[in-house]
């Protein structure tokens, strides 16, 4: 299966630059995964794709703002952070732009003086390994000075930064949105359970990982990177009797899907904690999930690829192709699908 199997055209004016607002009022394509068919609704019609007892499964990861610009006491040029993962407290893996500059010992200045960091090592992706120091909360001087890490496509300014949270973002720790859910509002998520549709949350902290491009031709070649993700126990729990019951089990975004078919890929689903690097493509197998709203994703990425798997790969580029036509927005600030 070659990476060019998964490519279509995009004109460059349908990447979405800046959020709708509401935040429900993009449009929505829902098709059926069994024969193709597509429908055009708005993404505040989803309550209508919903039936009573289904398990709606959302991932409630919080962005960081992790995005920090600093100088270097040796030579005082200026350095570009992007936080990865925290390896203990205060010490990071870190993307550095220009990477060659920044060297083991190096010391790095914040916020003008605020933060500082040490390059204590340089890895062999050719990350660095950090130390920050700090007085007070980390997590609130990265409020104060650090920026959203908005995908390289997006390169108007976002003036509010909680547009690129959603609204039930609780767990710190993602380089990025899971943005499928950028689309809920409050008063959405509340006439969705009024309805009877069960909600319930999982956390998968989204990596960098997710914007690099397969550079290979072979798919199969292809390694993803590690994400650390839990499922709680009462997740668990209501994915379990709603599988027993054959009610639906619908993941909210590729993060969530991933999760899922992780932990089902250890057999039972149980209260877990971990990180996963599963990769899911055509001839997968899914296990847990049952329907998927996600949104419209790069070409030749893994995201397609996945929501290939669960669609079938004709399936989505013809939706693809239809959704070019009709000028939906793409990408993290555009428009979403219901696969069902």
């Amino acid at each position: 299966m070659l990476k060019s199997d998964f490519f279509y055209d995009l004109p460059q004016e349908l990447i979405a630059q800046t959020p709708l607002e509401p935040r429900d009022t993009s449009r929505l394509m829902v098709v059926n995964r069994t024969d193709g068919q597509i429908q055009h609704k708005h993404f505040y019609d989803i309550i209508d794709c919903l039936n009573p007892g289904d398990l709606l499964v959302l991932n409630d990861t919080r962005v960081l703002p992790a995005r920090l610009y600093g100088v270097c006491e040796r030579g005082g040029h200026e350095m570009e952070f992007l936080l990865l993962e925290q390896k203990s407290p205060d010490c990071w893996e870190v993307l550095v732009r220009p990477g060659k500059r920044a060297k083991e010992g190096d010391i790095l200045i914040f916020g003008g003086g605020i933060l500082t960091s040490k390059v204590l090592s340089v890895l062999e992706n050719g990350n660095r390994l950090v130390q920050f120091t700090h007085d007070g909360s980390f997590y609130e001087i990265l409020d104060r000075i650090g920026q959203m890490p908005l995908p390289h496509y997006i390169t108007t300014e976002l003036k509010d930064q909680e547009r690129y949270q959603t609204v039930y973002a609780k767990e710190r720790g993602s380089a990025a949105a899971p943005t499928a859910g950028l689309h809920f509002t409050n008063e959405l998520l509340e006439r969705i359970k009024a309805k009877g549709v069960l909600v319930a949350f999982v956390t998968l902290h989204v990596g960098v990982g997710t914007f690099r491009p397969v550079k290979v031709d072979d798919i199969t070649d292809h390694k993803m990177h590690f994400e650390h993700y839990l499922m709680p126990d009462e997740t668990a729990r209501l994915i379990r009797a709603a599988k027993s019951e054959g009610r639906r089990v619908i993941a909210v975004g590729t993060t969530s899907c991933r999760t899922l078919e992780a932990v089902g890929q250890r057999g039972e689903i149980s209260a877990c904690e971990g990180s996963t690097n599963i990769f899911i493509y055509p001839g997968y197998h899914f296990q847990v999930i049952d329907g998927l709203i996600t949104n419209f994703h790069l070409p030749e990425s893994t995201l397609i690829m996945l929501v290939s798997a669960f669609c079938g790969r004709e399936n989505i580029l013809n939706a693809y192709r239809v959704a070019v036509e009709d000028k939906y927005r793409f990408f993290s600030f555009g428009d979403a699908m219901f696969i069902r």
